[in-house]
Parts: C-alpha cells; structure tokens; sequence
C-alpha cells in the first residue's frame, strides 16, 4: 500500500496542471485551426490564415495593441504618481486613520463593477469624457490604484529603519534620505506594482466597454467582438497576443517581489 500513496497526489497534480494548462492548451488549438467540426476531437486542418487576418492592415490590431500599451502606460504612471506618496505615508507616518484609508482604496472593488461604470459613463458623458483616451485612463486608474497604493505601502513598510537612521546621522537630509536610501529599497516592490497595475489596465474590458465604445477600441474589445462574432480563431489569437505579456511580466514579479514585501501587503 504505501507503493501506491503516490497516486492521489499524481491525480491530483494531473488535474491541477489540466486545470492551468488546459485552457491554454485550447487557445492554442483555435488559434491555429482553419477548420474544425464536430465530431472531431482535433482540428482537421491548421494554418497561419487567421493571424494573417487578425495582423491585416485593414484589421487594425496593430493599432488596438498599440492603443491599449498606450492606456496601460498612462495608467501606470498616474497610479504610481498618486502611490508612492500614499505607500510611503501609509507606510512611514503615523496617519490616524491608517485602517480606514486602506480600505477607501479597496471601495471600487467592493460594489459590482457594472452599476458603477455605467454611472461613470454617464457622467463621463456630461463632460465630454466619454469616448476619449483620457476617460478610458481615468476608469483603468480606479482599479489601478488599488493595486499600487496597497503593494506601495507594503514595499516602504518593508525598508529597514536602521538604514535611513545611518543615513540621517551621517547628514542626509529627508529628501536625500528617501532619494539614496528609501526609495531604492522599495524599488522592487514599486516595479512589482507597476507591472500587476499595467496588466490590469492591458486586461480591463468592462470599463472601457462603457466609457470608450465606439471610438477607443482596445484588444480585449478587439476579442469581445470576434467572441460574440462566433469567430474563435481571432478571438484565441487576440488572447494569446494578451497573454504573452502576462506571462513575461509575471516572470519578472516573481524576481522582484520578494517575500518580506509581500508580508506586509495589508498589514
């Protein structure tokens, strides 16, 4: 008996790894078939033919993708902007209402998004809002600022003391201390920041269904059409474009984002 005690744990693997795997493994199937019928279990016929539609001048993914890079930078940097303040005050300061200020940035995931983005697109609307770069920028910031402030905060909060001390006694004023000390020790967990926020905004659909249809058409707008179109071809493609990016950046979170950070994420 004890020969087989590896057997549950290999079932369980197994269906781990289908899980994760699987979908993906689908994508890639879709992505790369030209024809595939019921009841076949496996495309009949594979090709480039779709991504050569997809990548067609006339299809304008290129300019979705460049679009949505454009909104996910701009996003980045707006959300860094208003966090690293927020993260090192949190952080380093006695601010009485540390707990409640915390949870002010988790508000717009407390309420279902739909209500709250129709409301934004309303009043987006009312000043001119609607359909812009700007008011896509400023939804994508909403979910944005979520991830910074917290991941922000956990990064000041995990620089050692004694290092800004050594540097206060040998003459280092707050602004160099922060500039040579601080903020360099807490730049991994910024950079980690930044990458889930620039995924965030690279993946968000819903806001932007509301507030930048029909004029700002980014690459998961891009795959929503080619879904609801019945072509699963382009909207696999459209995904897998998607998904490189998070894979590779996630690569690069798990380097930088060391586990002292994460500890104190919420604490």
């Amino acid at each position: 008996m004890t020969g087989l005690r590896w057997i549950p744990r290999g079932i369980a693997l197994g269906l781990l790894a289908f899980a994760v795997f699987g979908p993906i493994g689908n994508l890639l199937l879709w992505a790369f078939a030209e024809r595939w019928y019921w009841p076949h279990a496996l495309p009949s016929q594979y090709g480039l033919a779709f991504w050569a539609r997809v990548f067609a001048p006339r299809a304008d993914a290129w300019g979705s993708l460049g679009l949505s890079l454009l909104i996910a930078g701009l996003v980045v940097a707006i959300s860094l902007l208003l966090a690293v303040p927020a993260g090192y005050a949190l952080a380093r300061r006695q601010v009485p209402v540390r707990g409640a200020v915390m949870l002010f940035f988790l508000l717009p995931q407390a309420f279902p998004s739909l209500p709250i983005y129709m409301n934004i697109a309303r009043l987006f609307y009312s000043v001119g809002l609607n359909g812009t770069v700007p008011g896509v920028v400023l939804v994508h910031a909403l979910h944005g600022l979520v991830l910074a402030v917290w991941i922000a905060a956990a990064a000041f909060a995990a620089v050692d003391r004694q290092q800004e001390e050594a540097a206060r006694n040998l003459g280092a004023g707050p602004f160099a201390t922060f500039a040579s000390v601080t903020l360099p020790a807490a730049l991994p967990g910024l950079l980690a920041s930044a990458i889930f926020v620039f995924l965030d905004s690279l993946d968000e659909f819903t806001g932007t269904y509301f507030v930048g249809v029909p004029d700002i058409i980014t690459m998961p707008l891009l795959m929503f059409n080619a879904a609801m179109g019945g072509n699963s071809q382009i909207a696999s493609i459209t995904a897998l474009v998607l998904l490189v990016p998070s894979i590779a950046f996630m690569l690069v979170i798990q380097r930088f984002l060391r586990a002292d950070v994460v500890a104190k994420i919420g604490g």
